[in-house]
């Protein structure tokens, strides 16, 4: 009898083995292989255990610190293949709530409209909830980057001595706070940044490790989406992994309740959130896009430079954080799971619903920054203050990217 984590990353993989070429690495060829890392966030309905892919994202770069202040909303900072899954899961949700939000007969299979008596201070304004039958699950092709994968990336040394902490490409200063992955693989357990290469440009964006891990904190809602979409139904459940990537003790550390999450498990906050770990468990099913594809044997090694993103409502594929095919700063090159597009598609759904609150909270500061650091997000701000200052420590903000929000 297959196993959940085997239908679930069957599930993701077949999703993506459908959409077209151009969403793909280029073909093997005799000479190259050319391979991308893959998520995917997959919901099964606990009445009929049936799984459906609801986002899935492919990529491995992010957006360097020098140019996070030319972004404004529209290129993307971080488009690993993990944040670019739950970007598309959150689009998704917006997109569900906007259709609810218009029609009020319509139903969504994914989300509902939260009951009168289900609104409080106390418990979350949120007019929306994921279905309480729904789990939610991530598969990935590769072990995150960062903390869980740190015993992984050591064994793949030819040289197994770290490097040290302030080993950098000629020219580059190093940024204050938060170490590379591959720096000081002795230090475990700790918050590191993107990229992992030191001869790479430097960003302040965490790695995926530290991210999933401060979403069982957060939920998988972005901040935009926590608006209207209550939490408590927005955890993952299990985070699936090929067995090669798999490292139990690796996993524990990083994001289980007796590792570093420990300071804050058990604990509970108002609106609905609460520590919620997930379960790691291993497949037996490869990408056939991954660095260890029978594709790949005894050729060149190269990363692909597209990143695929989709759900149910969009399929995009980006280079360098932005539709592919369009400039650095072409407004129509704007990805749809970007910030400044979540944002308006998010005052869009407000309108709709008629919430005047909400809709003079936002009148107060068209700009982002402001806007978050209203009333509106304060539990989760604290919850979010709350794990990175007892369990994720050196955190760093990735300021600098402001932009004008309106809706359309």
């Amino acid at each position: 009898m297959e196993s959940e984590a085997d239908c679930i990353a069957k599930t993701v993989l077949g999703t993506f083995d459908v959409l077209p070429a151009k969403f793909k690495p280029v073909k093997p060829t005799d000479d190259f292989f050319q391979w991308v890392p893959l998520s995917g966030i997959v919901a099964i309905n606990t009445n009929d255990q049936k799984p459906r892919c609801l986002s899935l994202g492919t990529g491995m770069k992010c957006l360097p610190v020098n140019q996070v202040t030319e972004a404004n909303g529209s290129i993307l900072h971080d488009w690993h293949a993990e944040i670019v899954a739950i970007r598309a899961f959150n689009h998704l949700l917006v997109q569900e709530c906007l259709g609810l939000a218009i029609s009020p007969t319509t139903t969504s299979p994914i989300i509902r409209r939260r009951a009168v008596h289900e609104l409080s201070e106390a418990q979350g304004l949120q007019p929306f909830s994921i279905h309480d039958d729904l789990q939610l699950h991530m598969y990935s092709s590769e072990a995150p980057c960062g903390d869980a994968s740190m015993e992984l990336l050591m064994e793949a040394q030819v040289d197994a001595t770290p490097w040290p902490i302030d080993q950098l490409h000629p020219n580059t200063k190093r940024l204050p706070g938060l170490l590379r992955g591959r720096e000081s693989f002795a230090e475990l357990g700790i918050v590191r940044r993107k990229p992992a290469r030191a001869d790479s440009p430097q960003t302040l964006s965490k790695s995926c490790s530290d991210k999933l891990a401060l979403k069982q904190c957060t939920s998988l809602l972005s901040s935009c989406t926590s608006l209207l979409v209550h939490p408590a139904n927005a955890y993952l459940e299990t985070l699936i992994l090929p067995r090669s990537q798999y490292v139990e003790h690796a996993c524990e550390r990083c994001f289980g309740p007796s590792g570093r999450m420990q300071p804050v498990a058990n604990r509970q906050w108002k609106g609905g959130y609460a520590f919620h770990p997930f379960k790691v468990q291993a497949t037996n099913h490869e990408f056939e896009f991954s660095r260890r594809s029978k594709s790949a044997s005894s050729k060149e090694l190269r990363t692909s430079n597209i990143a695929a993103v989709y759900n149910p409502h969009i399929k995009e594929a980006l280079i360098l954080g932005r539709l592919q095919g369009r400039q650095k700063l072409d407004p129509k090159g704007a990805s749809a799971i970007c910030s400044k597009r979540m944002w308006n598609m998010t005052l869009q759904v407000l309108a709709a619903l008629g919430t005047p609150k909400l809709l003079q909270s936002i009148s107060e500061s068209s700009r982002i920054q402001e806007w978050k650091k209203s009333a509106l997000f304060a539990v989760r701000l604290r919850v979010k203050a709350e794990a990175t200052a007892e369990a994720l420590s050196g955190w760093i903000r990735n300021n600098g990217d402001d932009f004008e929000v309106e809706p359309g």
